[in-house]
């Protein structure tokens, strides 16, 4: 048995001894240097371009710009992006290519023999520029006379993507309602601040092939979207990922790869056979890629007097930024969360995302949940409160059951456990017991706290999200494995698996040896991986949406199926290829939301207890009891490391990762500037409660859990602030001054 064993990490020693390999690590001596130009302007058109002074700087190799890109176009789910803008419309694109509607847009590649001579040319470019007006955030842009971000869409609005939810009779639930809590939440952007900012390597192989070594989530993906900019076959690109410092979303979307393709595939023609190496600075990787969208939430919720949930009414606004990236995908896991992971009968939910020219938003950690849970639970505690219930009660009264029918209306997939994961949640909290005496309070050896001016608070939440893609999008995942032995055997002696699933540090290459050992029934030293090559592997789908561990099981337990069948008809090796298709989802209808979203969630409680220093508003996580149902843990030791490495990830957005982001510019791309949460921050105590209650569909029961720890946190803190001030506060991060701000004095002040 390997399947449920804390076996090691494959990658484990590589890592900690700096052995392992990542885009940055793989630069071959010789390599040519490439460096990106951001056009450094929120909203212009570009008129005019000389890069005549750069190509002159000695060694300087070429400078590529939109006239070398033959679609200039992109997008993940939307092309709505050139790959450089340029002065006139060059190549086939259905955007307009000469504005630049965002500053890190890209102006030109410059490719050089040094970082140096790269850095020198990128200085000598000279571009001319028409100011256009400054769209800055959501109330700009959706201001009457608010100028049209991308006019070529034909809209008349900045909101160019919305949803809605019309479920039951919102005036007679109002009627039936005893009791009404309404708030407007102001949710923030956030990095994804992984350890690794984006690198990469591009050269032609010696197959022909366009090929880009690089950190991202779903190569076949990239792929897709590099062949389609340099207008190629899709066997004419090959997409390889060495080991991948961090993701959470943040690499879903293009950065590096289409330029250095572009560039690798341009020197060739020329003769030019080195390859192309480029690296982020820290400061480019914050300006330059996508963040969690920031967004508005208004909520207005009803309850009768035994504290059932009779109405919702709740409207969203997400930024989308100068571009879609995935932000129509977002909002669609934000539009279906607002109404909590109750039973509500009366549903009208309303959902926008909207163009500015702010850095895009894209996806994070949880894909839109994050924000929708915030206000949901926090509307949930709010009415919690004005009934005197105690907040799990009010849950167990209203939480999604077995056969629940949900605000889509169409019945929950089997395997809805939310009402053991917050029973489970509460027990282990003690949450019907007295808070236990606070630890030791001291953010700040050199200010002692006055004891007298220490309050103590817990707070409660729990959540649902998606498990694989959602709203119809297309979900797949291939597996390969090949068995070996005697041919003369009864049974193989070693397996090799080819599977593209990105391990963006979550350990995901592990589990699928795991499963593969246990599918076969081999030992787990006798099953070889190979990973992440469009070459060798086919489609995986993304390392996202809490599904790769789901999609990859399946997938492999069918491709050993098939690699048994060819070893018993006498094939050596034995090759299995399999590709799983989960049951089809559904679209919001666009009028109702009427749909089948999902076909699979995950399920999450958390109980939180914090002390707040009442003069200085600084708050202290003294424990978190984060439970959840993920089916069966493959590998317990991983599943606990994503629990407390997300709820890191959400600390930080809750509590001190504030982005500033003024005129459309990012004025804090650093991480001096860019508070994320060290040791010292962390919630004092983390206490993990794993659940092993199996989802039918599962592999091995497996359901996915990796974003679901960073959906609670942020409301079960506001609860906890809530309790222990008196005060509810509707925006984020809980930074000290909107602390004190928000119990009515200035810091150091006092009341």
């Amino acid at each position: 048995m390997t399947v449920g064993e804390r076996e090691r990490r494959i990658d484990a020693e590589a890592k900690v001894t700096g052995e392992a390999a990542y885009p940055a690590d793989r630069v071959p001596d010789g390599a040519l240097v490439g460096k990106v130009v951001f056009t450094d302007r929120p909203h212009a058109r570009l008129v005019g371009l000389d890069t005549t002074a750069a190509e002159s700087v000695e060694g300087v190799i070429a400078v590529f710009t939109g006239a070398d890109v033959p679609v200039n176009e992109y997008g993940l789910t939307l092309f709505d992006q050139p790959v450089f803008v340029t002065v006139e419309h060059t190549g086939r694109s259905v955007v307009p290519c000469d504005v630049s509607r965002w500053e890190a847009d890209h102006l030109a590649l410059v490719v050089a023999t040094s970082a140096e001579a790269a850095e020198a040319g990128a200085e000598a470019i000279e571009a001319t520029w028409e100011a256009l007006p400054v769209v800055v955030d959501l109330d700009a842009a959706l201001a009457a006379d608010a100028p049209l971000i991308h006019p070529e869409r034909g809209a008349t609005t900045n909101a160019y993507h919305s949803y809605k939810i019309r479920k039951g009779d919102l005036d007679a639930g109002w009627a039936a309602a005893d009791v009404v809590v309404e708030a407007t939440y102001e949710l923030p952007h956030q990095e994804h601040a992984y350890l690794q900012p984006e690198a990469g390597l591009a050269y032609v192989d010696d197959a022909g092939r366009v090929t880009v070594e690089i950190a991202g989530q779903w190569t076949h993906e990239d792929r897709e979207q590099i062949a389609h900019a340099l207008d190629l076959p899709v066997d004419r690109v090959r997409v390889i990922y060495p080991a991948i410092g961090g993701a959470f979303g943040g690499r879903e979307d293009m950065s590096l790869q289409i330029v250095l393709a572009l560039a690798a595939w341009r020197l060739q023609q020329r003769g030019e056979t080195r390859p192309v190496a480029t690296q982020w600075s820290r400061e480019e990787s914050i300006v330059g890629h996508h963040k969690r969208h920031r967004g508005r939430i208004r909520a207005r919720w009803g309850a009768t007097a035994d504290g059932k949930v009779v109405a919702v009414e709740s409207e969203a606004w997400l930024d989308a930024g100068a571009y879609n990236y995935t932000s129509n995908k977002v909002l669609g896991n934000c539009h279906l969360g607002q109404a909590g992971p109750y039973e509500v009968p009366n549903v009208r939910v309303d959902s926008h995302a909207v163009y500015t020219n702010a850095v895009p938003g894209g996806a994070f950690r949880g894909f839109g949940g994050p924000q929708a849970t915030f206000a949901a639970e926090c509307q949930m505690n709010r009415l919690a409160e004005a009934l005197g219930l105690d907040p799990v009660e009010i849950r167990r009264r209203n939480v999604l059951r077995e056969r629940s029918i949900g605000v889509t209306q169409t019945p929950m997939p089997a395997g809805v456990t939310l009402p053991e994961v917050v029973d489970r949640c509460a027990d282990e909290s003690g949450f019907d017991r007295p808070l236990r005496p606070a630890p030791p309070f001291s953010p700040f050896v050199s200010l002692p706290p006055s004891e007298h001016r220490l309050a103590r608070g817990r707070g409660f939440a729990c959540a649902f999200k998606n498990v694989g893609f959602s709203f119809g999008f297309p979900e797949r995942c291939e597996a390969r494995i090949v068995l070996h032995g005697d041919p003369e055997a009864d049974s193989p002696d070693r397996a090799e698996l080819y599977h593209a699933g990105a391990d963006v540090g979550q350990g995901a290459h592990t589990a699928f040896l795991q499963m593969v050992a246990e599918a076969t029934g081999l030992g787990l030293d006798r099953v070889e991986g190979r990973f992440s090559d469009t070459d060798s592997s086919g489609d995986s789908g993304s390392s996202s949406a809490s599904r790769l561990t789901f999609m990859a099981g399946n997938s492999i337990l069918g491709a050993a199926e098939e690699a048994d069948k060819a070893w018993r008809n006498g094939d050596r090796p034995a090759i299995g290829d399999f590709r799983y298709v989960p049951p089809p989802t559904e679209a919001f209808d666009p009028e109702t939301g009427i749909c089948a979203p999902n076909f699979s969630y995950g399920y999450v409680a958390q109980a939180v207890e914090l002390t707040v220093d009442l003069d200085t508003g600084h708050i202290v996580i003294d424990r978190v009891v984060s439970t959840h149902d993920v089916g069966r843990a493959v590998n317990p030791q991983l599943v606990i490391g994503q629990i407390e490495g997300a709820i890191a990830q959400a600390h930080g957005y809750t509590l001190s990762e504030r982005l500033h982001v003024d005129d459309a510019r990012i004025r804090n791309p650093r991480l001096s500037g860019y508070l994320i949460p060290g040791i010292g921050d962390v919630p004092t105590e983390i206490h993990s409660v794993v659940l092993e209650l199996a989802d039918p569909q599962g592999p091995w029961g497996v359901r996915g859990m990796a974003e679901m720890p960073m959906m609670t946190y942020a409301p079960a803190v506001v609860a906890a602030l809530h309790d222990a001030t008196g005060v509810w506060f509707d925006t984020l991060p809980l930074t000290p001054d909107r602390v004190t701000a928000g119990l009515g004095w200035t810091a150091g002040d006092g009341p």
